[in-house]
Formats: C-alpha cells, structure tokens, sequence
C-alpha cells in the first residue's frame, strides 16, 4: 500500500553518492563535453548506492495509437501528466469519508473507451468498486525522459515497442499449462484459475501469497507496478551487488565476477552474475523457476540488465530479455531510476496474509455444497 508522499524534487539518498562527482562541462568554442564520471567506492568501483523512485506513468509497452515513434512531444506530455493529475484530483475526491455516493454498479463503471493506461490498471485492480480507493495508491505522475526524450514506452525493441510476438510452441506450452494452474506471475487482479488451483495453497501464486512482487517488480527485469512503493535500493560490497524492492521487500544479491549456479538450482528471481564494463555493471541472470514464468517464458529465460549512473541523480537501467523458446527474437527496454531521500518501508504483507485461508477454506466449502453426481 502507499506509505508515502512522494516528493516533487530529488535528492541523493546518500553523502556517498555525492563524493568524487564530476560535474557535466558545458562545452565553449573548441571545447567538448567532458562525459560524466560516477563517483568510486572505497575499493574503485562506480558508486551505484542510493535509493530511487521508479514511479512513471509511460507503460512497458506502447500505446498502439504512437505506432513507431519512440518519443513525445513536449506538448503530448504533458497532456497526459495533466490528465493523470485531473484522474488523480477526481479519485482523491471520490475517497473523501464525507462522500456519500451509492454503492458503485457490478463489476465498477468501465464504460469509458479513452480510459488512459493507469485506469486501465485500476479497473483490473478493484479500484472502480473499492477495492483500493486512491489513497492507497502512487503509481506515479510523470513520463519518462531518456536522452532528453519523452518516452512513449519503455520497450524500446522491437521498434514498435511491443513485446514480440510468442512462438506457437511457447503457445501450447504456456495454454497446457493454464489449463491446471494459475499463471505463476499473475497480478493481485489475475483471474482465479482452474478449481484445481485451489487443491494446495503452494500452488497459487507467489504474488498473490504476498511471497513476492506482482508485475515483475522484483524482476529480472525489475520494473515499476504503477501502484504503489515503487522505491529500490542498492547496497555495494566488492564481491556483491544487493538490488532491494520495496514492493514486498524482495532482495536480490548480484554476485560479482563469479559463474552461475549448475542449471538444475534454480532460484525464484534466477541466479544473478555481475561484472564491470567501464561504469556500467552488467547482471546476467539464468537458471529461473516455473514458479516465475516472466509473461510466460520458459527454462531457458536469460535476462541482461545495464546499470549506469548517467548524472548525479539518475541511474539509466536498460534490460534484454532473451528466450529462444518463448519469443520470435529477443527484446529490450530501458528506463530511469531516479534518487530520492525518501525511506524504503518494510512491507509486511504475507506475515499477515489471513484471506489465502479464506479463499481455500471458501473452496473446500464450495465442493461440500456441490451436488452430488
């Protein structure tokens, strides 16, 4: 849940981060730009530490009315800023305990055919019948830029900005497999699954038992989930990088310069290796397991990420995911991780998870009144 006001300026999360930065030279006649150098660690390593809000309201992939342009106009942006802070406005309105409204209609109000990305989100979430009135949520307020660009998404590749289409094979696989079980990466909004699902409760998915964050927030690829506690913190040894998301406080722990694990220990968030190249620290992860299909991949999944610090306050984190088994061809995304002062809350979610009880108790109930055959 929103545990935070969020800020509208950014500041380091660290006196760290400060240490050793170089400025950006604004070059003169005859002069060039001196690139930007991260501050170094004790040990000579850039310095990556700090807290970042990742809150954005640019969507993983592209709206289909951009086609094949990467970037918006300045004017484009900030139509959809203003239209989200107009949303924003009319849904903090809406949960006000003076409202007195009647009961929302089955099902929540979703007639509106120009619904922009994040209602689309909400109306999947329960928030058009209350089930997370806006309050709780902070899914962000701004588009990204990269580059000095306004990004319509944050796939950059294929062109389109759409994930690629999946092989007919990964089709079957993904369609058999769904036929008994919950999909293991659904959202808190997914659909309930097959009765069988609710045989055991190590059978529903991780997200759901609050065991780990929903939409890949935990990653690999670690991406935002428009919802809320979209802060990530990063923690450096010299033999180790720990990448930690507020969202369900997943922790994931880069070993650096070292070899994957042997194929057949495979790890909820896979087995994470990280190595340097110039200021820009590379993490390749394998070895993933069927409990964390990303969007239906396989075995084979293989995800590259790229962090590097670009300016003081901004880290530009690009991610490829390859999966020759799910996917025509492999595809990449790219957005900022922006520094904050803000804390990173613990979110206690699964200590107190009492409705899984209920949803398998529900279930059991419902085969007892079933009619006998």
């Amino acid at each position: 849940m929103r545990t935070r006001i969020f800020s509208k300026t950014f500041s380091l999360g660290t006196a760290a981060t400060l240490a050793g930065v170089m400025a950006i030279v604004v070059p003169i006649a005859g002069q060039t730009a001196k690139r930007y150098v991260a501050p170094r660690t004790a040990w000579g390593a850039p310095d990556l530490q700090g807290f970042y809000d990742v809150a954005t309201i640019t969507p993983l992939e592209r709206p289909a009315n951009f086609g094949n342009r990467l970037s918006l106009t300045d004017e484009e942006a900030s139509a959809l800023e203003r239209a989200e802070a107009q949303r924003d406005q009319k849904l903090d309105e809406k949960s006000a305990p003076v409202d007195k409204r009647a009961a929302p209609a089955v099902g929540g109000d979703k007639a509106n055919p120009n619904a922009t990305y994040l209602e689309r989100l909400f109306e999947g979430g329960g928030g058009t019948v209350g089930g997370y009135n806006n309050f709780w949520l902070s899914p962000g307020s701004h588009v990204i830029t990269v580059d000095g660009q306004k990004r319509t998404s944050i796939v950059i590749d294929p062109p389109d900005g759409h994930v690629p289409p999946m092989k007919p094979g990964a089709q079957r696989r993904n369609a058999a497999f769904l036929r008994g079980n919950v999909a293991p990466d659904a959202a808190e909004s997914a659909a309930a699954g097959p009765a069988s699902a609710y045989d055991d409760p190590e059978r529903r998915p991780l997200a759901e038992r609050c065991l780990l964050g929903f939409g890949s927030t935990s990653g690999p690829p670690t991406l935002p989930n428009y919802f809320y506690n979209n802060l990530k913190q990063i923690v450096q040894t010299k033999d180790a990088v720990l990448i930690d998301v507020e969202m369900v406080h997943d922790a994931r722990i880069v070993r650096l310069n070292s070899r994957h694990l042997p194929q057949n220990i495979r790890r909820w968030m896979g087995d994470s290796i990280g190595h340097w190249e110039g200021d820009t620290l590379v993490v390749e992860t394998t070895n993933f397991t069927n409990k964390t299909q990303f969007r239906g991949s396989g075995e084979n999944l293989k995800v590259i990420e790229r962090f590097t610090r670009v300016d003081p306050h901004t880290i530009m984190y690009r991610f490829t995911v390859e999966d020759p088994d799910t996917w025509e061809r492999p595809w990449t995304g790219e957005y900022p991780w922006v520094a904050t002062s803000q804390p990173l809350y613990e979110y206690a979610c699964h200590e107190g998870n009492y409705a899984l009880g209920g949803v398998l108790k529900g279930a059991r109930l419902q085969e007892k009144e079933r009619p006998a055959r």
